[in-house]
């Protein structure tokens, strides 16, 4: 399949939830249609929201549990095919990423990252949590923001995000920043405002009515601070068609006059174009929207959807599993499998039991650490490995269809190598 795809399609999300619970419906927000057969599905989703509720309560619950927005995001997505591989939070911010199945296992070395800004860098209120992998021979980060608010502290936001910048960082030395991967996308609530005290919230509201959006986007504070250098001049932003997203009356479409109308929820970007010989990458934008159809926050929801160019040439070598005709409850059970070309088992890698249909990466039912087996080589095929691992009796307890995940876990680094073929588990016959 790999050497079939020239680019991955990408959609993105970013929405201030003003620590309400998710009420309206999410099909449209994710450009999810029963009746667009025609439409190509999007490789893998990154939902970016910030001000998810964050009290002692709820963080506790989450600890546990997904927060009730990430559930309903992946209730939706389930449906079409796609598992959720990560979820990253800090606070109120959080950034999910769900793949289609039949991608996962050309994921490798994904992390999670977070920066703190709010109160100096002490409270997580504000800040930066972000996700980075590799698939198809190109890497990306994409960075879910909630930055400082309001009209006057323009040089509080500019500084966030230079911390964001200098603090964050990465395992891996080649993309150990932001910056220095193939593809960046930064998201969220950058809170940029309106230059200037002398247009009203009236006024803005007025010309945003006539739909002289032109006028006021001269006055954005994000593209002045770009022009200048000051923040997010390394980034890119296509241009923007649709009304302010902030702030609004809730449960409506009328602005909130208590504050200056203003395109506080963005989503920019930045390609290192030549880092490769072989290829020129390019992400090409194919819209760039708000959905004021969604009224429960007093800011709109903003999407994006690019399709960047990949590698697949560039191979990735994983663990192929050998066929498991049945899985017997209640008994002791063991798989073999093969790692292939360059893979290599550590000592953090493990085996999950999942569910056929399963959603999530985090819905294993019972994983076992690889190495409980001997390893040895495979008759002819000097550049692989094979081993075999075992799984207790008290493994499996329901009859169904079960699937096998290899995943290789190196400190904060994650890549899914290998996915089993569906097979029943059940009792033994009498």
């Amino acid at each position: 399949m790999a050497d079939t795809l020239k680019y991955l399609r990408i959609y993105f999300v970013t929405w201030n939830v003003a620590t309400k619970y998710p009420e309206q419906d999410l099909h449209e927000l994710l450009d999810i249609s029963h009746t667009n057969e025609k439409r190509t599905s999007p490789d893998l989703y990154f939902v970016g929201l910030q001000e998810v509720k964050a009290q002692p309560q709820n963080m506790v619950m989450d600890m546990f549990f997904e927060d009730p927005w990430t559930k309903s995001f992946r209730e939706v997505l389930k449906n079409y095919d796609y598992v959720k591989i990560r979820t990253q939070r800090l606070q109120g911010l959080v950034l999910n990423i769900f793949c289609l199945r039949k991608h996962i296992t050309h994921l490798r070395l994904i992390e999670t990252q977070y920066t703190r800004t709010g109160c100096g860098g002490m409270w997580g209120n504000k800040g930066a949590v972000s996700i980075r992998l590799n698939m198809y021979g190109i890497n990306m980060s994409v960075v879910n923001t909630h930055l400082t608010p309001h009209d006057h502290l323009l040089a509080d936001r500019i500084m966030d995000y230079n911390t964001i910048l200098t603090s964050h960082s990465f395992s891996n030395p080649d993309t150990s920043k932001i910056l220095f991967h193939d593809y960046v996308f930064w998201i969220g609530d950058l809170n940029f405002r309106l230059h200037g005290e002398d247009l009203t919230a009236t006024e803005i509201d007025m010309l945003v009515r006539k739909n002289e959006l032109k006028s006021l986007l001269a006055r954005d504070q994000l593209k002045m601070v770009m022009e200048k250098g000051e923040a997010f001049s390394e980034l890119n932003e296509n241009p923007i068609t649709f009304p302010p997203t902030y702030k609004y009356e809730f449960a409506s479409q009328e602005f909130d006059l208590k504050r200056r109308p203003s395109w506080t929820d963005r989503i920019l970007y930045r390609v290192n174009a030549d880092i490769y010989d072989d290829i020129r990458l390019s992400a090409i934008q194919r819209n760039y929207k708000s959905h004021s159809n969604y009224i429960q926050s007093d800011h709109k929801p903003v999407t994006g959807e690019f399709d960047i160019i990949i590698r697949p040439h560039v191979e990735d070598h994983g663990v192929e599993f050998q066929p498991v005709s049945s899985w017997f409850i209640d008994e002791e059970n063991s798989v073999s499998y093969k790692l292939l070309g360059d893979a290599r088992p550590a000592s953090g890698d493990w085996v999950g039991l999942f569910h056929n249909e399963f959603s999530s990466l985090d819905e294993y039912i019972v994983y076992e650490y690889v190495g409980r087996g001997k390893s040895s080589s495979v008759p002819f095929e000097p550049h692989s490995i094979t081993e075999r691992i075992y799984f207790s009796d008290t493994a499996l307890r329901t009859p169904g269809m079960y699937r096998l995940i290899y995943v290789a876990q190196r400190g904060n680094l994650v890549g899914i190598l290998g996915i089993s073929p569906p097979f029943p588990g059940h009792h033994r016959p009498t």
